[in-house]
């Protein structure tokens, strides 16, 4: 398998020397930043991430993420002009020699977490979800004051978004994305190009939204939308892990994983769940046996740690420090 590290750019603290200078790295996750959801990404933006990884002797073939219009998972008259913009991008990023692209289906919001810098006991700092806190908001209200979300909208530009996906349940989430999925496709298998979706984070409707990448059955209702390699899983073992639905061997075997993420949280009886160091024994997780199934079915494909603790007094993005 091979290890990556995630990198966020010239204003990323974690710096390329430093991911280079880890013991078996191969190369780094990353995006074009600065440039909206629905748009096409200049080749110039992709070719300068891959050439400063390449001075520090990373590879750019993997890429979290390119992310879906709103207009897709909505299932709108507009869609097929992003669907266009968002096969532009893949057809870019796989001669600039990307393998691998990590996206979700999550409407509205990406992932949720109530405290990014939650101290623990030895001082060191972490994400945590605390499931009451969340269900006492009201988005529709302007009431969120949560990180891990677009904060791009306004709030009346939440509502209204909010108010479009009222007429969208789970089935109409599932048809809109097969469409999406289904018109990508020849894209992804022309440019060699491996799309690997991510779970819901957390695994289970938010705010009255439907989540559908969310456990067993349904990943494997995702897999059999379109049955090619090119049609694939992000594995975060922390975001199934967090429902205790998790299945890595099965996964490896059928060579349907793209791309691993590998983080450990303890999971609280309410639903809450605290993101904990990998090491097994302080989450909820058996981090040794996931890693060893992963080996054991001969995973070759891209790894990287995910969500760890800020140690040692450091500052950076939450959930993605150096150590």
């Amino acid at each position: 398998m091979k290890m990556t590290f995630r990198h966020y750019g010239d204003g990323d603290p974690v710096s390329l020397e430093y991911i280079s200078q880890i013991p078996g790295m191969t190369g780094i996750v990353s995006a074009v930043y600065d440039v909206p959801p629905g748009c096409v990404w200049p080749t110039e933006s992709i070719e300068r991430i891959k050439a400063q990884a390449a001075a520090h002797g990373l590879a750019f073939e993997v890429v979290e993420s390119v992310p879906v219009h709103e207009d897709i998972k909505l299932g709108k008259l507009t869609r097929d002009k992003y669907i266009e913009a968002y096969c532009e991008n893949i057809r870019r990023l796989g001669r600039a020699g990307v393998k691998c692209i990590c996206y979700n289906f999550m409407p509205v919001f990406d992932w949720l977490r109530s405290d990014l810098a939650h101290k623990n006991i030895d001082g060191s700092t972490s994400l945590i979800y605390r499931h009451e806190q969340v269900l006492a908001m009201d988005p529709a209200k302007g009431g969120l004051s949560l990180p891990g979300w677009d904060e791009s909208y306004s709030a009346e530009g939440l509502a209204a978004l909010l108010e479009e996906y009222a007429a969208v349940d789970a089935e109409a989430l599932w048809d809109n994305l097969g469409y999406f999925i289904r018109a990508i496709m020849p894209a992804c298998e022309e440019a060699g190009v491996n799309m690997a979706i991510h779970p819901d984070d957390p695994p289970y409707p938010i705010f009255g939204l439907p989540r559908i990448i969310t456990c067993e059955e349904n990943l494997d209702r995702f897999l059999a939308l379109v049955d090619s390699p090119a049609n694939s899983l992000c594995l975060c073992t922390g975001s199934l892990g967090c429902a205790k639905s998790n299945d890595v061997r099965k996964y490896s075997a059928m060579g349907r994983i793209g791309f691993m993420h590998i983080r450990n949280v303890k999971i609280m009886e309410d639903g809450s769940f605290e993101e904990r160091a990998h090491l097994s024994s302080c989450g909820s997780l058996d981090i040794y046996e996931i890693v060893k199934a992963l080996v054991e079915t001969g995973f070759d494909g891209y790894v990287r740690p995910d969500h760890g603790r800020m140690i040692w007094g450091e500052t950076g993005k939450p959930g993605y420090g150096l150590f």
